[in-house]
């Protein structure tokens, strides 16, 4: 660091000179070093003008840049410089140095020349008081120039600052009609503290329509009700915490994790429905019960003491930042292949930790019969324990049907039915060789025997037809007729 160079940085305060801190106005008129402003657009500066204060303004980098941060960089280097030409300069800011100035930020981050806050007043002093509000209640300040969705927290106070132009002013109003109503009321404070303020309070929609904006203009909202924010996580958390709590739903309440099982695996297949239909709406809402029974759970958990659902995300947010070394480390890949070889290995450690005597062991009991058994397929292949001729696979069905033929005539029904797990089992193996889901293929042949019997239901039901009294040639006729239907 050069010991020599040295910024001071001072506030110019949230209003007219009259609010200026004596001490910061002496250092403005007094001191006779070179002065540097981030911008002239500030009420104060007509006054010190009067009174022959001679100063440099940055507003020549807003234009020749598109990025903020851009300007903000450039304005940090040209103040280095500048100190260690001049050995000590005066940098003053709108409002205070420590709030919402980047450039404040970037200089306390340099080790290049020595830098010392002097103060200032802030605005929010300011707009507290014009506004009414105390920030003990919950109080959020956003930087209108970048922020994130994710960042905002509607149950409190909130004041969006450097909205000084229609562009950011849209940009905010966009982002807050994600979650509010395009009527609800946002406040524009504009010079507040000053002789010049105004405070007007106007619909979201409006927010980029016909008002004027300034550098001093900021957007605030005020607190809003959590029955108004059904769209949000904390909402549904509180509405399940209340289902479940001394006044809530009694059948919520006797539920446990034993009893909530068979309802998990209903809206999951609910949920696969929806998707092998294509239809938005019912995979949305069927996303929603499977939400449920996860957000159930984890009540259940809290209720006892055990688990929450923080813990719950926290636990799958660390497993797939560690399952995904390539997008969050350091580890490259080549392409698909290589992704699942890392998380195979990496699952395969976390599992060790558990100590499990079987490579099968990791496949779930609870799984419907065809999941299980292309799960210890897929298991036993990891070490080599495979077909990879398909010939070969297919030979093993044949020899499996020819079993089971050999079972029928010959056999027990304990036997036929061994010889047609075998079989199946054996189709499971052919159908994961060629990449396909017996499970999924198993549904989408049920939905289509559905679809053409509900064909051949309508049919005699227009002619008068009772399908007992009818022939199996001519039901299979009609069924022909679905198949050709539907191709």
């Amino acid at each position: 660091m050069n010991m020599t160079a040295k910024i001071e940085v001072i506030g110019l305060g949230a209003g007219d000179i009259d609010q200026l801190p004596l001490g910061i106005y002496r250092k403005l008129t007094e001191r006779k070093v070179p002065t540097y402003l981030r911008t002239l657009d500030h009420p104060v500066l007509e006054k010190l003008k009067e009174e022959s204060v001679n100063f440099t303004s940055f507003d020549e980098v807003y234009e020749e840049y598109d990025q903020f941060e851009q300007v903000y960089h450039t304005i940090v280097t040209q103040l280095i410089e500048a100190a260690i030409k001049n050995g000590v300069i005066l940098y003053a800011v709108p409002g205070h140095p420590m709030l919402a100035e980047k450039t404040v930020q970037l200089l306390l981050e340099q080790n290049d020349v020595e830098v010392e806050i002097i103060g200032g007043q802030s605005y929010l002093d300011a707009i507290f008081a014009s506004l009414k509000i105390d920030p003990i209640d919950g109080f959020q300040f956003l930087d209108g120039t970048n922020f994130k969705r994710s960042q905002i927290n509607y149950q409190n106070h909130i004041i969006f600052c450097q909205v000084y132009d229609g562009f950011i002013a849209s940009e905010v109003k966009l982002t807050l009609l994600e979650d509010l109503m395009p009527d609800h009321p946002v406040t524009i404070a504009d010079a507040v503290g000053s002789e010049w303020e105004k405070i007007q309070t106007i619909p979201l929609v409006e927010l980029d329509q016909s008002v004027v904006l300034s550098n001093l203009t900021s957007i605030y909202v005020p607190p809003v009700s959590s029955t108004e924010l059904n769209h949000q996580f904390f909402r549904l958390r509180e509405v399940i915490n209340q289902l479940r709590g001394p006044n809530g739903c009694p059948w919520d309440r006797r539920q446990t994790h034993q009893t909530l099982r068979k309802y998990l695996i209903e809206e999951a297949y609910e949920l696969i429905d929806a998707i092998n239909q294509e239809d938005d709406d019912a995979i949305i809402d069927e996303l929603g019960d499977v939400l449920l029974q996860v957000m159930l759970h984890s009540q259940i958990g809290e209720d006892s003491g055990y688990f929450t659902i923080d813990e719950v995300i926290q636990t799958i947010t660390e497993k797939m930042i560690r399952r995904h070394p390539h997008v969050f480390g350091t580890v490259e890949v080549k392409d698909e292949q290589d992704v699942l070889t890392n998380w195979d290995e990496i699952k395969a450690s976390e599992k060790g930790k558990e100590k499990t005597q079987s490579l099968l062991d990791r496949v779930p009991d609870a799984a419907s019969p065809l999941i299980r058994a292309e799960g210890l397929q897929k298991q036993a292949a990891k070490v080599g324990f495979d077909w990879t001729d398909p010939a070969d696979i297919w030979d093993k069905v044949e020899e499996e049907l020819s079993e089971i033929k050999s079972a029928i005539e010959n056999g027990t029904i304990k036997e036929i039915e061994e010889e047609f797990g075998d079989v199946v089992f054996a189709i499971v193996n052919l159908a994961r060789y060629y990449k396909i889901s017996s499970e999924i293929a198993l549904e989408k042949t049920n939905q289509k025997f559905i679809s053409r019997f509900h064909y051949i239901e309508d049919q005699t039901k227009i002619k008068k037809l009772k399908m007992e009294n009818m022939s199996l040639e001519s039901l299979d006729q009609l069924w022909n007729e679905a198949k050709n239907k539907n191709k």
